[in-house]
């Protein structure tokens, strides 16, 4: 829904657009709107279910639309790596791409500049870069709503090897996570996600499966949750949620999944994915736009839409 303070779109309103699979939960659009009329845009944010077959095409039309920018979320985000033109460092460094700028050739200068940057319509000729904004968003997300810093952290992370789940577990570890132990539906993803971090960050103490012991912190980064007749994405018979001291889960909603509701009852502290959807977007529309966002106009524009 865009926000009520923004003006009549015009033949010169640009767009934003989140794609995902399913997309309907999203409360990006809510927040991103509010942000930009906040920022005086004439821009517009919207949500697009796009299967996975269909990504490619999805991108390539906003490009031919000449869109500012899109954010991904699940299951888009390892699969848009190789659909950019150009990978930024966060995107390389973290191997998932939930963010995209459209740049266009400057045609006096020559080089690249951002879509939203261009006063009139924007060059024919236009380039797509991918960024990630989530692996700095949990870090933020889990400080301030549980007050755990990835130093000397011991975490189970859940769905491991999605795009998700993957960006957590290597900037845990790049903080300086003690132990992470990786679980995933297809075991081999989290063997390959337990490879590289043993390889790029070897102090982080890194296994496939649940551990014996007590953890400081277990992360959901599955789907599980979105639904009401989901599952628990963790089997509490090989691991009771009494053995760790906190849960975070990235579903934001419904606000207390099954999976929080059960941690809370085994007397977790708990938080939900809100803080990180905050700070991921925040910094994509700080990309887009070249501005700094009003972070707390988003916070406040999310608690009123997840309210109603």
């Amino acid at each position: 829904m865009s926000d009520p303070s923004q003006g009549a779109i015009t033949a010169a309103t640009r767009y934003c657009a989140v794609f995902g699979q399913p997309i309907r939960h999203s409360a990006s659009p809510a927040m991103q709107n509010a942000g930009i009329a906040a920022l005086g845009l004439d821009w517009r944010y919207l949500a697009f279910e796009v299967p996975p077959g269909r990504l490619p095409e999805a991108i390539a039309g906003c490009r031919a639309m000449k869109f500012v920018g899109l954010n991904l979320t699940v299951p888009h985000k390892i699969l848009a790596l190789g659909l950019v033109d150009e990978l930024d460092a966060s995107a390389r460094q973290w191997g998932a791409v939930n963010t995209i700028r459209f740049e266009g050739r400057d045609p006096s200068s020559g080089g690249w500049r951002p879509v939203g940057e261009f006063s009139g319509s924007a060059p024919d000729e236009l380039r797509a870069v991918g960024f990630n904004t989530d692996a700095d968003a949990v870090i933020a997300s889990l400080e301030e709503d549980l007050g755990l810093a990835a130093r000397g952290l011991k975490g189970v992370i859940l769905g491991a090897g999605g795009g998700a789940g993957r960006v957590a577990a290597l900037r845990l570890a790049s903080g300086g996570a003690a132990e992470l132990h990786l679980l995933n539906r297809t075991r081999s993803k989290a063997e390959e996600v337990a490879a590289e971090i043993t390889h790029r960050y070897p102090a982080t103490r890194v296994s496939v499966g649940y551990p014996s012991g007590r953890v400081d912190l277990i992360l959901n980064a599955t789907s599980l949750g979105l639904k009401p007749a989901d599952e628990l994405p963790v089997d509490t018979a090989r691991f009771p949620l009494q053995q760790a001291a906190s849960a975070y889960d990235m579903v934001y909603r419904p606000a207390v999944t099954p999976f929080l509701s059960a941690a809370r009852g085994a007397g977790c502290r708990t938080a939900n994915g809100l803080g990180m959807l905050l700070h991921q977007g925040a910094k994509a529309l700080e990309l887009w736009s070249g501005r700094p966002a009003p972070a707390n106009i988003m916070k406040l524009a999310l608690q009123r839409h997840l309210a109603t």
